[in-house]
């Protein structure tokens, strides 16, 4: 199979101030460009031709764990399952597509995160400068074991809820969480709504000599990051580079292709190579390194896309997808498989739990839905 690498909020009564983000004044500010090459090259994608060669429509019900099977003999982390949640969902929060969200909202999620950049790090979470950066570190450090392989999917639906509690509990956001339908951006990410000086900031295209910029307007102006890019860490500004040669497979075309897999470890290969990779790769710089991604807050937003796609393919067949998990949790060989009983960690961010806990979104310990 052939695989290709790509490699203000508003002044006034909405205005979520960018004054007192970390920034640092030896950095290059101003609409500077950024040697793209610190960032690597990419995350690994698939092209769309291939997603479809690999397709497979034909169910195998053997690979299906149904959550009355899970023993303590299956393969939690640490060779014991992390205890299943023991809460109910009658009420489910929904995430509103970030079009559909108020003004209000909007304003009040960004003031929100722009708290977390504010905020102290906990203090164990190496390099970090400030409570979001504590984020960032888990995902730099977990980096090996969330990427190319089948807990992909759980682990990052896990981390997003982290996220979402977090800004929940220690900046009091009550709202609404968002999610961004890049269906309507494929190939336009630039001109996206998420991406003006009233909120996330401009989303520059890679410059005519292959550069990156600062991001200088919008919640998240003149941000300094301080961790990445990679396993290192060095201060750098915010910067994107979009290519809209890759998010044009942010597609409804490409999520479909995706859809038509009958098994979890086809999908999720589709997913996490197809339109998440090609969505990493379009914003670029800061976004298209693997490791410490999560700088751009832009992330999250992302993520938000990559894991309604899992949801929606979920329950289109839930009595056979809900609760399928399979493939394998490692790498190198002996490779691991993946089951419902294995181990999700986020460094003590939030409590480990199991994969079984977030397969369904509305299954107690998770509790939310999708608009649409």
């Amino acid at each position: 199979m052939r695989f290709s690498t790509v490699s203000h909020i508003l002044c006034g009564a909405v205005a979520v101030s960018a004054a007192t983000i970390p920034r640092s004044a030896s950095l290059k500010r101003d609409s500077e460009t950024v040697d793209l090459s610190q960032f690597g090259n990419g995350f690994q994608t698939l092209s769309p031709e291939d997603a479809k060669a690999a397709a497979d429509d034909t169910f195998d019900p053997s690979l299906v764990t149904k959550p009355d099977q899970v023993t303590s003999a299956t393969n939690a982390v640490d060779g014991e399952p992390a205890a299943a949640a023991a809460d109910t969902c009658t009420n489910p929060t929904v995430r509103v597509e970030w079009r559909d969200m108020a003004d209000s909202d909007k304003t009040a999620f960004l003031k929100a995160v722009n708290c977390l950049l504010k905020a102290p790090s906990a203090g164990n979470f190496p390099g970090s400068q400030n409570r979001y950066e504590d984020i960032v570190v888990v995902h730099q450090q977990m980096t090996g074991s969330i990427h190319m392989v089948q807990q992909f999917l759980p682990w990052h639906r896990y981390y997003l809820n982290i996220y979402e509690s977090i800004l929940r509990d220690e900046c009091s956001y009550a709202g609404p969480m968002p999610w961004w339908d890049e269906t309507k951006d494929a190939g336009s990410f630039a001109n996206s709504p998420l991406f003006t000086d009233q909120w996330f900031g401009r989303a520059p295209l890679k410059t005519a000599d292959g550069q990156g910029t600062c991001i200088t307007s919008g919640a998240f102006a003149g941000l300094t990051l301080h961790i990445g890019p990679g396993s290192g860490n060095s201060d750098h500004c915010l910067s994107r580079a979009v290519d809209e040669s890759a998010t044009q497979y942010c597609s409804s075309d490409f999520v479909a292709q995706c859809a038509t897999n009958s098994n979890y470890t086809n999908y999720e290969k589709c997913n996490e190579l197809g339109p998440h990779a090609y969505g990493h790769n379009g914003l670029g710089a800061v976004m298209s390194e693997v490791s410490a991604s999560p700088g751009d807050p832009a992330f999250f937003m992302h993520h938000s896309f990559v894991d309604h796609m899992w949801r929606m393919w979920q329950t289109a067949d839930s009595e056979d997808r809900l609760y399928q998990i399979n493939g394998d949790s490692t790498t190198t060989d002996p490779k691991q498989p993946l089951t419902l009983a294995y181990k999700l960690s986020s460094m003590g961010l939030r409590p480990d739990v199991t994969v079984q806990d977030v397969m369904d979104t509305t299954g107690g310990y998770l509790c939310y839905r999708y608009s649409y």
